[in-house]
């Protein structure tokens, strides 16, 4: 059996988890999240800790276990802390401004870049270089963000660009003559 596939999920106070024969439904303060489980995947819920394991009689679906159970964490941890993506914007007349439900990004292109809110997610600037997309679901908050960054990726020779708040950018010499 796999490492991950062993620990069970500790389930924190004030989050509901239902266990279906179609999946694993999770319920908190941040929110509702569903997620339907693969045909080998066996989830249980014993007091404050849920399982998973491979169903008896089953072959060669012990990956799918362990990522039945990292995706269910994942669900427990957003809806009680949520996620947060932070993103950084460098170069010269590089903003950001939110307006509603529309984020309005000035990228140094002839004109402004406009990027609706998806549902379930929360975008904040808290400075005109910053933005922090927050939200319950794990994997709509990294795509959001992804999102973003690709209008204006960091350019390797100065950096300019939408970045995460923690990444490194290799940079590279300018040529010589």
């Amino acid at each position: 059996m796999s490492r991950v596939a062993k620990m069970p999920v500790a389930v924190p106070a004030g989050v509901e988890v239902a266990i279906g024969k179609e999946g694993v439904s999770v319920k908190g303060p941040k929110g509702q999240l569903n997620m339907p489980l693969h045909a080998s995947v066996d989830v249980v819920q014993e007091g404050d800790e849920i399982r998973c394991s491979l169903k008896k009689g089953v072959e060669g679906g012990m990956m799918q276990v362990g990522t039945a159970r990292a995706l269910i964490a994942n669900m427990v941890h957003g809806v009680s802390e949520g996620f947060v993506k932070n993103l950084q914007l460098v170069g010269v007349g590089y903003r950001a401004q939110m307006q509603g439900k529309i984020l309005n990004l000035s990228l140094g292109y002839s004109h402004q870049v406009e990027y609706p809110v998806p549902d379930g997610v929360d975008i904040e600037t808290p400075a005109q270089t910053e933005i922090s997309v927050r939200g319950a679901d794990k994997q709509r908050v990294g795509q959001v963000a992804a999102e973003i960054r690709a209008w204006r990726p960091p350019e390797p020779y100065k950096g300019k660009g939408v970045r995460y708040k923690d990444e490194n950018i290799v940079r590279k010499e300018a040529k010589k003559k």
